[in-house]
């Protein structure tokens, strides 16, 4: 079996930054095993899978890492929608059916895109092991229950400085940590860290958006903000939030083409 293959850097202007994914289209889905053992092959925050769909979206996707399958990926959303929308040049948007996020689409937008996903607004709570295992002074906690733990720090050294325990944080179970603060390279920086599915530090976190949007938004007194992760990577996303959507904009940068051979 030949499978198109295209690895995306999401969330960059230029290639070798923001969060690379492949996007591997299929014409119907494989046994749910050979998935997660070719996004292990691929070794890649993300691997996306594509299948074409029926009714009010254009595919199917769905989004596995190196260790497991995940409710959402916003950066391989964003390079699933690069990956059709520069195949075809006459569409301007694209629509994807999800298992556990709904409808997503992605939208041509200057020079890059814009990406709805879902606004997953977090609530306070305790979150005193996350903290001691990210190793930071927390000034508010929030969670959100599809297993996003918000953790905010005074300023933008703080998040840099940040520096987890892994085998910590990997024991807390399937988790996405985010350490944010207001900050100077942008009006938002953070860093997110996923070790329980083997992905030490996300380089660009879209779906880390979905759950700081609405926090931010509320708390900047604004619809939108400017945001930076601070990886080592990096990667700009500017933010908006519209009703109960997140809308992302970001630029992708295709690095390689090819195809995957399976026996």
């Amino acid at each position: 079996m030949r499978i198109p293959f295209a690895q995306v850097d999401a969330f960059a202007d230029e290639p070798f930054a923001g969060n690379p994914a492949a996007v591997m289209p299929l014409s119907a889905w494989l046994d749910d095993a050979l998935l997660q053992a070719i996004a292990a092959e691929n070794n890649l925050s993300e691997t996306a899978f594509l299948v074409p769909a029926q009714g009010d979206a254009d595919f199917e996707l769905r989004w596995f890492t190196p260790a497991a399958e995940v409710a959402l990926c916003g950066h391989a959303t964003l390079a699933s929608g690069h990956f059709v929308l520069s195949s075809d040049t006459t569409r301007h948007w694209v629509r994807f059916a999800t298992r556990q996020a709904g409808i997503l689409e992605v939208t041509r937008h200057g020079a890059g895109y814009e990406m709805a996903l879902p606004a997953w607004t977090p609530q306070p709570k305790a979150l005193d092991d996350i903290v001691a295992a990210l190793g930071v002074e927390a000034s508010a906690t929030l969670w959100h229950d599809k297993g996003y733990a918000l953790v905010i720090v005074e300023d933008e050294a703080a998040v840099r400085a940040a520096a987890p325990d892994a085998r910590a944080l990997k024991a807390l179970g399937p988790l996405v940590h985010i350490v944010a603060a207001r900050g100077e390279t942008a009006e938002v920086v953070s860093r997110v860290f996923t070790e329980y599915f083997d992905i030490p530090e996300d380089p660009v976190t879209g779906s880390a958006h979905a759950v700081m949007v609405p926090y931010w938004t509320e708390v900047m007194g604004t619809k939108s903000f400017s945001a930076f992760q601070a990886s080592a990577r990096g990667g700009r996303i500017g933010c908006r939030l519209e009703g109960s959507r997140v809308i992302l904009t970001g630029s992708c940068i295709t690095v390689i083409e090819g195809t995957f051979l399976l026996p």
